[in-house]
Parts: C-alpha cells; sequence; structure tokens
C-alpha cells in the first residue's frame, strides 16, 4: 500500500480545513492562512523508513517513520505529539497524541488521487492529484 502513495502530490480540494484547525486550538490568521495553501505531499521510502514531506508557501513538515513504531513530532500547528503510522487494510493511518487529544490523518488512494481525512472532534478533507 505505502508504494501506491509513493509520489509527489499535489492538493486541489480541501474542505472543513478552517474549522478543523480552529478545534487545535490554532489561531484566526494561521487558519486562514492554511486554507490559502495549497500544499505538495512527496511519499517516499528508504528501505522500512517512510518520509512525508509536506510543504506550501507558508509552512513545511517532515517526518520519518517505520510503521508501528511510536515517534515524537512537531505539528506544523505547533503541537508536540507521540504519533503513530500503521498501514489498515488499503490506509496509511497516523494517530497524534497530546495533551489528551488525540488527532486521526488517513492516507488512501480513490480513483488515482490521494484522500487525505483527519479527524479530531470534525472531520477536514483534502484531495491531492498525483504530480
Amino acid at each position: 500500500m505505502v508504494d501506491q502513495l509513493q509520489g509527489t502530490w499535489k492538493a486541489i480540494s480541501c474542505e472543513n480545513f478552517e474549522e478543523y484547525m480552529k478545534e487545535l486550538g490554532i489561531g484566526r490568521t494561521s487558519r486562514k492562512l492554511g486554507c490559502l495553501a495549497k500544499p505538495t505531499v512527496t511519499i517516499s521510502t528508504k528501505e522500512d523508513v517512510i518520509t512525508i514531506k509536506t510543504k506550501s508557501i507558508f509552512k513545511n513538515n517532515e517526518i520519518s517513520f517505520k510503521l508501528g513504531e511510536e515517534l515524537e513530532e512537531t505539528t506544523p500547528g505547533g503541537h508536540k505529539t507521540k504519533s503513530m503510522v500503521t498501514l489498515n487494510n488499503d490506509s496509511l493511518v497516523q494517530v497524534q497524541d497530546w495533551e489528551g487529544k488525540e488527532t486521526t490523518i488517513t492516507r488512501r488512494l480513490v480513483d488515482g488521487k490521494m484522500v487525505v481525512v483527519s479527524e479530531l472532534f470534525l472531520i477536514s478533507f483534502f484531495t491531492y492529484y498525483n504530480v
């Protein structure tokens, strides 16, 4: 499954992202900028390490991990989290824990596009095409 997600993906749509960021406690200005960003995501593997790089005109983020192993991560919103990424059926599922909260980010292919669903209390959707 990870092989199918490898490559560079450009955001083509975003739904409910500002409300999702608000639930994360991100300030109004950063939320507005975040909604304008059309990030590019690059997913690559080297041996058993997966790297996800997210770049936009406002923020860049990179994580590298092995499936099923906990990692410490600082999110683009500034939260320091304990994260774990696993494969679940046809999806790459990332769970972030911090301060008693939990966010789940699911990446999967739908009709040749990568769909990213982020869940806290609200759900946000990004759709990417392969570039």
